[in-house]
């Protein structure tokens, strides 16, 4: 059972009896007679409300929720509820989503006719990855003179699988357009070592003359051109640490977050390309992998993959880790590494691992940081600027980032002494930056 606002305003109504008997000069007695008169004149009426409300026991509930959403996108559910009871069903309903799912704090209404059915939106706003759960629906009836009603919990279990958001699919047009001017489909031709024959052309002025084909020239009686693509079927592994370093927050994030971005735009640019991408998250275990799939079906089976996987609070195990790339495939072309490796005694393991891989492939390792040196120094500028004089808070912040930038620099050091190339920016800027990196390597002929 439940009471509404308007029993309070009834009971607060009993003061005008009250304060009209005490006028008449009545005996204290009678006052409180009165007043309590009153009171059971209300809890009669709740009785009876509540007796005459419809049975919220006599409801089915049913759902429509979508199969998947996007983190932090408006995502419609509806809740179906059925009245098989004789009396019309007033009252409000509140979906029992987990808090993360944004559903809604203000009850919904609700309206059924006996024996018909209604639709009731629940819009929702993920702001979490992963799977979403909702055990129930509690719904209120309210009776005729809307005092009070029944309350009952209906079981009604739902879940909604919520995907990572992919907000740096705005860099791959750009992306694209430079990989068509690449693969030979715009009048710009390049030619790098280790490229793919294309087609022949005529010559003209500014062509390398070193693609001259002169067999093809004598034949043609003109000067012939051979025209490059870049390789194709080369086989991208990006591996993403969900060790504990994975948990940092960056910007409005964690660190795993700005990595999955990272690792969606490569894929989407690599499979573009035609070429094979595998993916891997570990930490001491494999987290999530994808593999032998291409084509249309490899960014759903990506994001899908991503969605469940948290941080886990354990450091890498970096060797494991290595032997699951090679399990991913036997000759990797590129290997992307997805991890933050900015201590040096942190990164001791790792470095002591790279170079079993970097003897069999081109390794990038890609690091989300705080801000770029550019952000911070604009930012500390600005500080100074509307303080008119350093504090001892931006010194120590000063600091504090100085030092670990040097110890950043120190690993991408070793990371270069071990053989890879390591590349560091911000959480908005790390996706285009490998994207150009896999673009550049495509261009050189060197992937």
């Amino acid at each position: 059972m439940h009471v509404t606002g308007r029993l309070a305003a009834a009971l607060a109504a009993g003061v005008i009896p009250v304060i009209a008997v005490s006028a008449a000069g009545a005996a204290v007695s009678g006052v409180w007679a009165t007043a309590g008169a009153w009171v059971l004149l209300c809890l009669l009426l709740v009785t009876l409300d509540v007796v005459r409300s419809a049975s919220p026991r006599a409801v089915s509930v049913e759902r429509l929720i979508p199969a998947r959403a996007l983190r932090d996108q408006p995502t419609p559910t509806t809740v179906l509820l059925r009245n098989d009871g004789p009396r019309r069903l007033r009252g409000a309903l509140r979906d029992g989503w987990q808090p993360t799912a944004g559903a809604p704090a203000e009850r919904t209404p609700v309206d059924v006719p006996p024996g018909e059915r209604r639709a009731y939106a629940v819009p929702l706003q993920p702001r979490r990855r992963g799977t979403l759960h909702t055990g129930f629906v509690a719904l209120r009836t309210t009776g005729p003179l809307g005092l009070a009603g029944r309350q009952v919990r209906i079981d009604a279990p739902g879940e909604l699988r919520v995907l990572p958001p992919f907000t740096a699919r705005r860099h791959l047009p750009s992306r694209l357009a430079r990989l068509r001017e690449l693969d030979g489909n715009t009048s710009v031709q390049v030619r790098g070592q280790g490229t793919e024959f294309d087609s022949l052309r005529e010559y003209v002025r500014g062509d390398d003359v070193r693609s001259i084909d002169w067999r093809a020239t004598a034949r043609a009686g003109t000067t012939m051109l051979r025209t490059w693509r870049p390789e194709r079927d080369r086989h991208v592994v990006i591996v993403i640490d969900t060790g504990r370093t994975a948990a940092a927050r960056v910007g409005d994030g964690v660190r795993l977050d700005a990595a999955m971005e990272s690792a969606l735009l490569l894929a989407a640019l690599a499979a573009r390309a035609g070429d094979h991408v595998h993916l891997l998250m570990f930490d001491r275990m494999t987290r999530a992998r994808v593999t032998r799939t291409d084509g249309a079906a490899l960014l759903p089976a990506l994001v899908d993959a991503m969605a469940p996987v948290e941080p886990q609070l354990i450091d890498t195990d970096w060797d494991a880790a290595f032997a699951q790339v090679r399990a991913l495939t036997s000759r990797p072309s590129l290997v992307v590494l997805l991890t933050a490796q900015d201590a040096v005694d942190a990164a001791r393991g790792f470095l002591g691992s790279l170079s079993a891989v970097t003897r069999r492939a081109h390794v990038l390792v890609g690091t989300v940081t705080e801000a770029t040196t550019h952000d911070r120094r604009g930012r500390d500028a600005a500080g100074a600027s509307a303080v008119g004089a350093t504090t001892s808070d931006d010194v120590y912040r000063e600091a504090a980032l100085a030092r670990a930038e040097r110890d950043a620099a120190a690993v991408a050091a070793a990371v270069g002494r071990a053989g890879g190339e390591a590349i560091s920016a911000g959480p908005e800027e790390l996706p285009p930056v490998l994207a150009d990196r896999y673009l550049a390597l495509k261009a050189a002929g060197r992937l």
